[in-house]
């Protein structure tokens, strides 16, 4: 059996049905009949049951399944590790991020893009914790800048910097004109949060639970422009890194800081650690962490890239 043959078995699995598969592979029908034939008689048992008009797996297809998902999966990861392999200063760096990291990434990009103009860049929102994980292990992303908490033996997370969690609520809101607020007073007051699976969510809640209180949560929100949003229309109020607001000051929004060791976030670099990544790559990693981490080194973490090396992979981007 080859890759080919396995890719076609995992289609029809998939799509269910032979012409789907057929339409989705590019193949004919007949084709692709004899080509799961052929795959059932080198494995020596039916892959579907075919008694019933529904397509099903047999014992023995759905053991292949399982094999050929995980195989094609590190297949396809190891095309693109030997795409970048042959890539130097020239090719692609696509970047994982949350939202309030987009006040420092384009001054980082600037200074990488002037080192290295050939590189196209991507730039991924990845907010919730299964995103950053899938991103990372699907090679969707390089690297990911996030504040997620993630303990997982193939990713390496290098801290970054903390950032504070502000209260943010509307300018004719009751609270709005105190000078200091506590978490007791919100706890009537509608709270927007971020989403379970969202880390922000967790350090707010243990925040509230540390001061023996908790929220009245009635909004659940993706993204912070989507709560800055409701508390304009003084629907609620909401807590979000300080990083996010930013210059031109929204008039209608009132920002007040809650006396809590427990609101700060701490900000993530996030790369998986046996996966090869290409020199100029590398040079991204080590460009974040000159201005935010000093007593990390990007190539103590990846790949040890020999100073020649560097030198010549940057005087070829000159």
């Amino acid at each position: 059996m080859d890759i080919k043959q396995l890719h076609y078995f995992v289609t029809v699995a998939d799509q269910l049905s032979y012409s789907r598969a057929a339409q989705k592979l590019h193949i004919s029908q007949p084709s692709l009949s004899n080509a799961i034939k052929n795959l059932e008689h080198e494995v020596g048992s039916p892959l579907f049951e075919r008694s019933t008009r529904k397509i099903e797996l047999t014992d023995a297809g759905s053991v292949l399944y399982e094999k050929s998902i995980r195989l094609l999966s590190q297949m396809n990861i190891l095309k693109k590790e030997m795409e970048e392999v042959k890539l130097t200063g020239r090719g692609e760096l696509v970047i994982g991020m949350i939202e309030s990291v987009r006040q420092w990434v384009p001054q980082v990009i600037r200074e990488y893009h002037s080192r290295f103009p050939s590189m196209h860049i991507k730039l991924f929102e990845v907010l919730s914790r299964k995103a950053v994980v899938d991103s990372l292990r699907k090679y969707h992303t390089h690297l990911v800048i996030t504040n997620q908490c993630i303990h997982e033996g193939d990713i390496e997370s290098l801290p970054l910097y903390k950032e504070r969690l502000v209260l943010v609520l509307h300018r004719e809101h009751a609270l709005a004109q105190k000078d200091s607020i506590t978490f007791k007073e919100l706890e009537k007051e509608p709270f927007i949060i971020s989403m379970e699976g969202f880390q922000t969510r967790e350090d707010i809640l243990r925040a509230f639970a540390f001061e023996q209180s908790s929220p009245n949560i009635k909004f659940e929100i993706e993204r912070f422009e989507t709560a800055l949003t409701l508390v304009r229309e003084n629907l609620g109020v909401a807590i979000i890194p300080e990083n996010y607001l930013v210059e031109p000051k929204d008039e209608s929004i009132v920002r007040k800081t809650l006396d809590s060791p427990a609101l700060e976030r701490t900000v993530y670099l996030m790369v998986m650690k046996n996966r090869y990544l290409a020199p100029a790559v590398q040079c991204f990693l080590e460009e974040i962490q000159r201005n935010f981490a000093p007593r990390h080194k990007a190539t103590d973490v990846i790949y040890r890239m020999g100073k020649g090396e560097k030198e010549k992979l940057e005087s070829s981007n000159l």
